[in-house]
């Protein structure tokens, strides 16, 4: 049973959502004592600053002072932000197709989908309700920050689970290409089908990697090109897990071209540094074709960007 939306909800600032949040029981005499022990990744000056401009509100959308007493079990609206100015990430997303019900886009490499650690304005999402003026965008599926390519999002709530229990049901079909090394011994046995069950490495951050067990993973691998050491792979994935296509490609021993977390995780990249945007990760989401679950229509989007297979 989904959860009754509240009946009023704050407009977004500059294309970000307000956030909401149930003051729980505890001994908070301020909504700042609970804010700062709720949602401490913001320090106490940094709440301080922005009860001072308002940007605190209760259910009613009324602005809380600093010293606004703390009632147990309202509900708090905020909007998510950065201390530190965001770097911008320079490139573009491309809109496919946008109607009354959803939202096709075609996502540049090094664009993160949603709000999260360091990133706010320059994610997909937030890009996206700046553009269309959507507030109910919400993604249908999900890529990796690194990956390239066709993302759907559902426009209304009423039609978001019917859009996205076709992911959850594996009734889209998901075809993507990525570059990695020419391996003369694969090559004879392409096209393949990689079957293996993945989980969680308890010994690497983010990792996953092939276990023992019934198969929980499964894509076709085809060649569409070879140049010279590198070549350009079709990938057909039947499931759905976490860094399926990458671990399944590291495993036959052709990790895909830039990939930092295969078959070696690399560091994060120290604060305020901007990443190599020479050197993608060689993987993109070329096309998504499924039966509308609302209208009916047969759907089809393609990326209109490519990968670079040379050195």
């Amino acid at each position: 049973m989904s959860r009754a939306r509240p009946a009023w909800t704050p407009p977004m600032r500059d294309g970000v959502s307000a956030s909401r949040v149930a003051v729980t029981p505890g001994p908070w005499r301020t909504v700042l004592d609970f804010l700062v022990h709720r949602l401490s990744t913001i320090p106490e000056t940094g709440w301080r600053e922005r009860l001072g401009r308002g940007e605190v509100l209760d259910a009613q959308g009324h602005a809380l002072a600093v010293d606004a007493p703390c009632v147990i079990h309202s509900t708090l609206w905020y909007w998510r932000t950065l201390d530190a100015p965001e770097p911008r990430i320079p490139f573009e997303v491309e809109v496919l197709h946008q109607d009354d019900w959803l939202l096709a886009v075609d996502k540049p490499h090094f664009l993160p989908m949603t709000p999260k650690g360091r990133y706010v304005q320059e994610t997909l999402l937030v890009r996206l309700k700046r553009l269309t003026g959507i507030e109910t965008l919400v993604p249908m599926h999900r890529l990796d920050r690194e990956t390239a390519g066709v993302v759907l999002f559902s426009v209304r709530p009423e039609t978001r689970h019917a859009y996205q229990s076709m992911f959850r049901d594996r009734v889209i079909h998901k075809v993507y290409e990525a570059v990695a090394p020419w391996s003369d011994a694969l090559a004879a046995t392409l096209p393949l089908e990689r079957r293996s069950r993945l989980a969680e490495r308890e010994d690497a951050f983010m990792q996953m990697h092939e276990v023992d067990g019934e198969p929980n993973a499964v894509t076709r691998i085809e060649l569409i090109e070879r140049h010279g050491p590198r070549a350009r792979y079709r990938l057909t994935p039947q499931t759905g897990q976490k860094h399926q296509l990458r671990v399944h490609l590291n495993a036959l021993g052709i990790p895909i071209v830039g990939d930092r977390i295969y078959p070696v995780l690399q560091p994060e990249l120290a604060s305020g540094a901007e990443p190599d945007y020479t050197e993608p990760l060689r993987l993109l989401a070329r096309e998504i074709a499924f039966t509308d679950p609302v209208t009916g229509e047969a759907r089809r989007f393609a990326s209109r960007r490519g990968l670079r297979v040379s050195a």
